[in-house]
């Protein structure tokens, strides 16, 4: 079973995160974890949690997710995991320094369940 940590300071947007990927939970193909401060998120990976697959936001009071993206890309047990943005920043600079970081996608906000669901499988390679 894939790990999948979302990251997002809106319970809203955590919530529509979990229901597009309900069919993923319900197959057993996946498990979630979500986190509204990606503070806790990244206290939990540094003490050695490993994830298959991390989702942020990029704009959250606490953190932004490209610092938080930059610091998991240091640790040796996450640093090759992909890591999506799930964002409604999408200027050029912003989006260069997600890539630049390492990010293996950007999802622009608003954002269908389709849409969010097909990222999922993509980069986890499930069916």
């Amino acid at each position: 079973m894939k790990k999948v940590i979302f990251v997002d300071d809106s319970k809203t947007v955590l919530m529509v995160a979990k229901m597009s990927v309900k069919e993923l939970i319900a197959s057993k193909q996946i498990e979630i974890q979500t986190f509204e401060n990606p503070l806790e998120a990244l206290k939990l990976v540094e003490g050695g949690y490993t994830y298959d697959l991390l989702i942020t936001d990029i704009n959250m009071p606490q953190m932004s997710g490209l610092e938080m993206a930059k610091r998991l890309k240091s640790l040796n047990n996450v640093k090759l995991k992909p890591i999506l943005a799930l964002t409604t920043e999408k200027s050029p600079e912003i989006i260069n320094r997600g890539k630049e970081i390492g990010l293996a996608g950007w999802i622009v906000k608003p954002f269908t369940e389709q849409k969010l669901l097909m990222g999922v499988k993509r980069v986890l390679k499930l069916r």
